[in-house]
């Protein structure tokens, strides 16, 4: 006989006491489970709202990117619009101081005189090349620098 078998005597299967002793368990356990259960049942909840929570906060900040990103593309479309008002405007003057070095010129020629005509700077004959190109957008503090 090399396997174990449950001594039982034939009084056992019958005695009162053997049967309350089984149910009780039963009972123990049942109450057990339903009460792991429940707690499982409750952090699943908490899980839950957690997690509902961590939505909820990551779309308030993904609200706030999208209105900073929102505010930066206009603040660059009106720096835009300004820096093209003053390329013109640096274009007209750079027109103008031409002229006016053409009339010095001139007068120079005439009456013989040396004049100080000043010279035309070399930012000042391409206006449209900007001195700081265009870089990609990158997510650092030194994004600006030329």
């Amino acid at each position: 006989m090399g396997s174990l078998q449950r001594q039982t005597s034939p009084d056992s299967d019958n005695d009162p006491r053997y049967a309350t002793v089984t149910d009780e368990r039963k009972r123990k356990r049942m109450i057990s489970n339903r009460e792991s259960a429940r707690r499982s049942r409750m952090r699943k909840q908490k899980q839950l709202g957690d997690l509902i929570n961590e939505v909820t906060l990551l779309k308030n900040d993904n609200a706030k990117i999208t209105e900073q990103v929102d505010a930066a593309t206009r603040k660059y479309v009106e720096m835009e619009s300004k820096n093209n008002v003053l390329r013109a405007q640096a274009l007209e003057l750079t027109d103008r101081l031409r002229s006016l070095n053409s009339v010095l010129e001139m007068v120079e020629e005439i009456s013989g005189q040396a004049l100080d005509i000043p010279e035309i700077p070399e930012s000042m004959q391409n206006p449209w090349q900007i001195s700081c190109p265009m870089q990609p957008i990158m997510a650092a503090a030194d994004m600006f620098e030329c």
